[in-house]
């Protein structure tokens, strides 16, 4: 694990608003959801919980909620007694040329699904509540050897800002278990490896890929595909498919299932990013007698960047 000084990042830059008056509330009726948005109401609410036996669960997010993240939530229930949430949209994890301006923000929604998924606390932080310092240099928690492979190659500093965040989340909530969603597969490794590497208590446990019926992954940026677009993405889907059941009937010519992935993702009419299999346990190139592996892509389709995986255990 590494710590570089990250000096005024332009996503924060962009992010950061003038400060206005925020009501802390702590005490709602019992039929809605409390919400609060510092750092110190959240770890005082975590605190007594501990203090009267209760485990904690940790649901962190970037809101625009949907049936993936409720799943995320009912893994979590079942691991501890009180479980708390967040929505922050992370300015650290874009790119100059992402879309954090336009990334969809639906927080009274969020809300409404978050009180009837029986979450017990919502932190939502403000840019100037999570980075204090706004541009000036902060620390940036890095993660040699995953964070610049697959989408780390086409997303510098991704997934610096991933694990920046969830650093942070983990050091404001200290939560027993936090659950992240399986689609993001290398995020889930990247974060399993920092938590490991920092020695944090924090048990980290992935929740299966929740999927619409034509297979397409669950995802927040699904709104921005047109009519047409959404016709065709779950084809990145069918692509994954096709490699597993390649690898299934004993086929270890990886190099030709990627070769025939990315080809196929193409005739789809979209851009593919990787097409990859990898070792599930550490995400290098498989050696043939590999017995975990998973198979990934990311791929644009018009303007929206779509990521999916399968795992398989070979025979």
């Amino acid at each position: 694990m590494q710590h570089r000084l990250l000096h005024s990042p332009a996503a924060l830059q962009r992010a950061r608003r003038p400060s206005a008056s925020v009501i802390e509330i702590t005490h709602l009726n019992p039929s809605v959801l409390p919400v609060v948005t510092t750092r110190h109401s959240v770890g005082a609410q975590v605190r007594a919980w501990r203090a009267a036996g209760q485990r904690v669960a940790f649901v962190p997010t970037m809101g625009n909620l949907h049936a993936g993240h409720l799943s995320l939530l009912s893994v979590a229930r079942s691991r501890a007694e009180r479980v708390v949430a967040s929505i922050f949209v992370n300015p650290l994890q874009f790119g100059p040329n992402e879309d954090f301006a336009q990334y969809p923000r639906t927080p009274e929604e969020d809300q409404r699904l978050l009180a009837e998924a029986q979450c017990d606390l919502l932190f939502m932080p403000s840019v100037e509540e999570m980075y204090p310092d706004g541009g000036q240099p902060a620390t940036l928690v890095t993660v040699p050897g995953l964070n610049n492979i697959l989408c780390g190659e086409f997303r510098p500093g991704h997934f610096d800002g991933v694990a920046t965040v969830v650093a942070k989340l983990f050091g404001i909530v200290a939560p027993d278990v936090a659950v992240f969603g399986e689609k993001d597969f290398q995020q889930l490794m990247v974060i399993r490896r920092m938590t490991q590497d920092l020695n944090i208590p924090t048990d980290i446990v992935g929740a299966p890929i929740m999927r619409a019926a034509d297979g397409l992954a669950l995802s927040s940026r699904n709104r921005y595909l047109s009519t047409e677009e959404r016709t065709s993405a779950p084809l990145l889907h069918a692509a994954l498919l096709d490699a597993v059941t390649r690898i299934d009937t004993g086929d270890t010519d990886y190099a030709a299932i990627e070769s025939d992935g990315r080809l196929a993702v193409q005739r789809a009419r979209m851009q593919p990013d990787y097409f990859a299999v990898r070792d599930a346990d550490d995400l290098s190139i498989p050696k043939q007698t590999c017995r975990n592996l998973v198979v990934l892509t990311a791929a644009r389709l018009g303007k929206t960047r779509l990521i999916d995986n399968l795992r398989i255990s070979r025979r």
